[in-house]
């Protein structure tokens, strides 16, 4: 298992509208990402900051399945003008943190 930690940036103003588009979040995203893989997906909010964290079996096929994804495509798109992501050129995802320290 995989324990993965990313975060981004949300922009001014958009706590209301991040919040409310997750509480609507498509069932087809939800599906995609689960076909990615992906399980016990969180997000967390911390001043402007969005801190998520993932736990996937496989995350270079997570981040492949997830780059051919139309409906994941579709969802960046309209989250672009809420969030900035700092995007990693080799993975095509988020940059992810590196872990220092996990208790079980």
């Amino acid at each position: 298992m995989q324990r993965i930690a990313f975060v981004m940036k949300l922009k001014d103003d958009q706590v209301a509208e991040y919040k409310r588009r997750h509480d609507e979040i498509w069932p087809e995203m939800l599906a995609a990402l689960r076909q990615a893989g992906m399980h016990n997906y969180s997000i967390f909010l911390h001043g402007d900051q969005l801190f998520a964290y993932l736990e996937v079996e496989d995350f270079e096929r997570m981040t492949q399945t997830l780059a051919t994804d139309a409906t994941n495509a579709r969802w960046q798109e309209t989250m672009q003008s809420l969030i900035e992501v700092t995007v990693d050129p080799q993975s095509n995802f988020s940059v992810v943190l590196l872990e220092m320290f996990h208790m079980d």
